[in-house]
Order: structure tokens, then sequence, then C-alpha cells
């Protein structure tokens, strides 16, 4: 299948660039190897007592068995490499309904779609905007919003962006 992989990572408890990179390798390969897309990985917890947790999808949603099949191909690389020199969990799941959107090609991907969005900076006279992806212009995110139109910002003032369920669309299929 071959998915292009769309990733961020999270760290907040080891410093290790490499390491990290590391760790974000695995879980790509085994999501391509397992035909479903990487969509994030974090670190949480302290070094004793460490997370690591990995978000997956693909078209029609996943499954209890590919995150078991990713999670396998995961412990396996990364008990290989014993770079994770303490006990951890490894929790592997969906980005959920309402996934969080880290890059700019996460908002190209859901053009269409509600989410709330977070601003480092109130852009007229707000920072947060609730309202359709309308479109992607190079940098800059276009938001519907049902009381101000279309407003534009740049990519790199949103601080965090979440897909929203959009339950006026969802009655309407039912």
């Amino acid at each position: 299948m071959g998915f292009a992989p769309t990733f961020y990572f999270g760290w907040k408890t080891m410093g290790s660039d490499l390491t990290e990179e590391r760790i974000r390798e695995i879980g790509v390969k085994a999501a391509n190897t397992n035909e479903v897309e990487f969509v994030h990985c974090e670190i949480v917890g302290a070094k004793r007592n460490m997370t690591v947790r990995v978000y997956i999808d693909k078209p029609g949603g996943v499954s209890v068995e590919d995150c078991a099949a990713v999670s396998r191909t995961m412990e396996e690389a990364l008990d290989a490499d014993d770079m994770i020199p303490t006990a951890y969990l490894l929790e592997v799941s969906s980005p959920g309904l309402e996934r969080e959107l880290y890059t700019i090609d996460d908002f190209r991907k859901f053009v269409g779609q509600k989410a709330k969005v977070k601003l480092t900076s109130a852009f007229n006279g707000q920072k947060v905007w609730i309202g359709r992806i309308a479109d992607v212009d190079g940098g800059e995110i276009v938001l519907a919003d049902k009381g101000q139109g279309e407003v534009r910002f740049p990519h790199s003032e949103v601080v965090k962006a979440n897909l929203r369920v959009d339950l006026e669309q969802e009655f309407k299929k039912r």
C-alpha cells in the first residue's frame, strides 16, 4: 500500500535527538510494513515509567488487529535495538475522531472538514477559531468561519488544532 508518512514527534522526558529519530523511524517503518499511516508519536512520563504512544490511521479507520500488528512490529525492533534502557509501555491506537492536526499536510488532507484551531496570538480579536478548513494556500490556512467568513492565518501561528465532529453533517447522513 505504501503511505507517505506524516508525523510529529513530541518528546518530553529524554533529550537524545538520535533516540527520538530512531523511535520515529521504527514507527514509520512498522506502520508502512502493516499498510497503515504513521500519524504521530510521543513519549510521556518519567524515565522509569515511560510510555511511547503511537497513532496510526488508514482509510476507513484502523482496527484492533492493525494496532496489535504495529505494536508487535515496533516492540521487536525497539527490543532488538535495546535503545530504551528501562521498562516502557507501548500504546498504539487511532488518532480518534477529533484527531490533532500537526502539519500543514494534515490541514491539506482534511480540507472541507470542521476544525478547532488555537493561535499563538489573536487574529481579528480571536485566538481560537472553529470552522471548516476551506483551503491551504502556501503556508497559510484558510478557515471558513460562520461569523467572519473566510479567515487566513499562517500555519506557523497554530499552537494546537483538532478536527471537530460535525454533528450537523452526521445527522444529515441518517
